[in-house]
């Protein structure tokens, strides 16, 4: 099978790239990537000889067609950072929409067998209490959430209209290995490395549910094997946060001071919390093996382990 990662040199997109060819290392994985500030080729190091990389951008279209023939196509490439989205919204509409019309299409005329779509549950909104289902009614809050709500109904539209074998996957915040220090875990992990404040919006009472990236990676896999055409899966470890709870656990573990917290302006149109039910693709067979509390430990470890990969970055 020759299967097509876009974005797949981007934090999840690169560990997808290593799960596939762990769990299917037959199979032919290509590699479509701009190479823009978070999507790096220090992303794939060690795999680079075993893929077919490159680079280009999903909203050119001569770039998606030297691709060539493929079975599978999983659309990770994505402007995705929120607070970016607020002072250039463009580049989010142009790559998160535009782009994802440029792979649909190609999709439909290369008569692509399976098309998985990576989405947010942002594009659900915020929620005081209960837990979002995939029928629930769509409210993005910022360009970025807008933007990847207006994919996934471009998504669907070619399911409804083309009949193209479409599935889109929501998970909920992701963190873990490679993770471009401009996220909150990465940002609170490498500040207090060195001891410098960590900025935490508002309150930070703001709820987030954490999932590992290597266990988003196996649910999108279950999906692509198990899910059915058309259908949205949601994607969430149950492990609720709030950012100053994340910020505590942190400190704690490199035995730094809370004193280190430092509350900064709110951002506009800050969703209070996200929550995703499960039920659908748990009953797929799927549920998340990694806690919190050794998930952190493990990015952690990471990147006190990986200076090589991020002291260019903090420059």
């Amino acid at each position: 099978m020759r299967i097509l990662i876009t974005g797949g040199a981007g934090f999840i997109g690169c560990n997808f790239v290593r799960y596939m060819l762990n769990r299917y290392p037959d199979d032919e994985i290509v590699v479509l990537d701009k190479l823009t500030y978070a999507g790096r080729l220090e992303n794939l190091q060690g795999v680079m000889d075993k893929i077919t990389f490159i680079k280009g951008d999903i909203c050119n279209r001569e770039d998606v067609e030297k691709v060539g023939d493929c079975d599978v196509i999983f659309n990770f490439a994505a402007e995705t950072h929120v607070d970016r989205s607020i002072i250039d919204a463009g580049i989010f509409v142009k790559t998160d929409v535009f782009g994802t019309y440029m792979l649909l299409e190609y999709a439909r005329k290369n008569e692509v067998e399976k098309y998985i779509q990576i989405s947010t549950d942002e594009v659900y909104g915020s929620i005081e209490k209960g837990s979002f289902r995939e029928e629930d009614a769509l409210d993005p809050s910022s360009p970025y959430s807008a933007s990847k709500a207006g994919a996934d109904l471009l998504v669907r539209a070619y399911y409804k209209t083309y009949g193209l074998p479409v599935l889109i996957t929501r998970s909920s915040n992701n963190y873990g290995p490679y993770q471009y220090p401009e996220k909150l875990i990465p940002v609170l992990i490498l500040n207090a490395l060195h001891d410098k404040p960590l900025p935490i919006y508002g309150t930070g009472k703001n709820v987030r549910d954490w999932i590992y990236v290597l266990d988003n990676c196996e649910a999108i896999d279950v999906v692509f094997r198990k899910g059915r055409s058309g259908e949205i899966y949601n994607i969430a470890s149950g492990e609720e946060k709030t950012n100053i709870e994340v910020a505590k656990i942190i400190l704690r573990e490199l035995n730094k001071p809370e004193s280190l917290i430092k509350f900064v302006k709110d951002r506009p149109g800050h969703d209070f919390r996200y929550s995703l039910d499960t039920t659908k693709i748990r009953e797929l067979g799927w549920k998340p093996k990694v806690r919190f509390e050794n998930g952190i430990r493990k990015t952690i470890s990471w990147y006190v382990k990986n200076k090589w990969w991020w002291k260019p970055l903090i420059k």
